[in-house]
């Protein structure tokens, strides 16, 4: 049995104990990371550490530490309410403006996840005090961030369109954010109407005076914005900086806050992480999209890259994988057969629209900020629609986008 295939039925066994038996599935999977790394690969202890998300990690404690001083001291409940003046009070409006600016900071420039830690514990807090579904309004701000992801000042569209151009091929900028953003508002949609948005009209909400110290806090929520979007420091650094600061200004605001990190969704994320660098390390990823490469048959390539870096998205990097993915594809789109146009927007969101899934940054902050609810079962419920988005969004972008150009 070759490596890159043990790897992937270790993967594949790690999701069945962890479904069979209550044990945290990061655990399981830094074990893995550690067995297969040492014993199969020959790596040493730090060529497996050597995949532990340090700055995922640091961002997920820092955010979370920063909003649960926030929550104990008020300025959530302030923020929530806040956020209703610009519709009025109706928390109808509120997962599509959540969705709006989670796009729009990620159509600036911001990284996904920069956007998405910021916006998702607001989010989730007014969710809580009104009822909303967890799923719907985490789900809005990650598509919203994913909306606005390809525009041409972004992260991920410099990187698709630089890719692009350098292989001569043609593709419109505009087309691949508009095709992002349309396909994203799309699923944001269905998710409203299936998980309860229409029952959301109607209710009112109400809005809050502050005092001085969520008045520091919000200031603070500020400083990580500009700092996190606007100057480019790491998020997590800036949180925890941000944090420690109003500890010292208010060192009463301080209890009970480290019980309130989510470190069983830490745990989880890291060490599937980690695992995944082993995966990495093996060849896995290369294995598997040179085996689908090599096919021949255009059409069928298209769609077998769409899942691939569907699948290996929801556990990677986007921009890593869109880095892969899309080189793979130009070969046979040079030749001309296939709408180079179709299958390049197709691929970048089967990539980017699987960041739901509570393995990837921005899942793993949605699943971390959520509260109020039973934290295994809100997992399970990402985990099913992450996978219910892996196994259509790339087939249904596939039918919309690439077999069209054949028609």
């Amino acid at each position: 049995m070759t490596p890159q295939l043990l790897t992937i039925l270790v993967l594949l066994a790690m999701f069945v104990i962890a479904t069979v038996l209550p044990i945290n599935i990061g655990a399981l999977a830094f074990v893995a990371a550690f067995m297969v790394g040492l014993l199969v690969l020959g790596m040493d202890a730090d060529a497996v550490l050597g995949g532990f998300p340090a700055d995922l990690f640091l961002t997920l404690v820092g955010v979370t530490y920063l909003f649960a001083i926030a929550k104990n001291n008020g300025t959530i409940d302030l923020l929530v309410r806040g956020a209703t003046r610009m519709v009025g009070g109706r928390v109808a409006a509120i997962p599509w403006i959540m969705f709006g600016i989670s796009a729009v900071l990620t159509g600036v420039g911001a990284l996904g996840p920069a956007a998405v830690a910021i916006v998702a514990p607001i989010a989730l807090s007014f969710a809580a005090r009104y009822r909303i579904n967890p799923l719907l309004m985490g789900m809005m701000v990650v598509h919203g961030a994913q909306g606005g992801g390809f525009s041409p000042v972004s992260v991920y569209g410099v990187t698709v369109n630089g890719i692009v151009a350098d292989s001569g091929l043609s593709v419109s900028p505009i087309t691949l954010f508009l095709g992002s953003l349309v396909f994203n508002l799309g699923i944001a949609l269905i998710l409203f109407v299936s998980l309860g948005g229409n029952r959301l009209f109607g209710l009112r909400a109400h809005e809050a005076e502050a005092v001085i110290e969520q008045i520091a806090t919000l200031v603070g929520i500020v400083a990580l914005g500009v700092l996190a979007l606007g100057v480019g420091l790491d998020v997590g650094f800036v949180a925890l900086t941000v944090s420690v600061v109003l500890a010292l200004i208010a060192p009463q605001s301080q209890k009970d806050v480290l019980s309130q990190i989510s470190w069983s969704t830490v745990l989880l994320i890291t060490g599937m992480l980690t695992f995944v660098g082993v995966m990495e390390s093996a060849g896995t990823i290369e294995y598997v999209g040179d085996g689908a490469a090599s096919l021949g048959a255009p059409l069928l390539v298209a769609l077998l890259l769409c899942y691939i870096g569907a699948v290996v998205s929801a556990f990677a990097s986007s921009t890593a994988i869109l880095g892969a993915t899309i080189p793979l594809a130009i070969p046979f789109l040079l030749m001309g057969d296939i709408s180079a146009t179709g299958v390049i927007v197709a691929l970048a969101i089967s990539s980017t629209i699987v960041d739901v899934s509570p393995f990837s940054t921005n899942g793993a902050l949605v699943l971390a900020n959520a509260t109020g609810v039973d934290p295994s079962r809100f997992y399970r419920q990402m985990l099913i629609y992450s996978g219910i988005v892996v196994l259509v969004g790339p087939l249904v972008a596939w039918g919309v986008l690439v077999v069209p150009g054949l028609l």
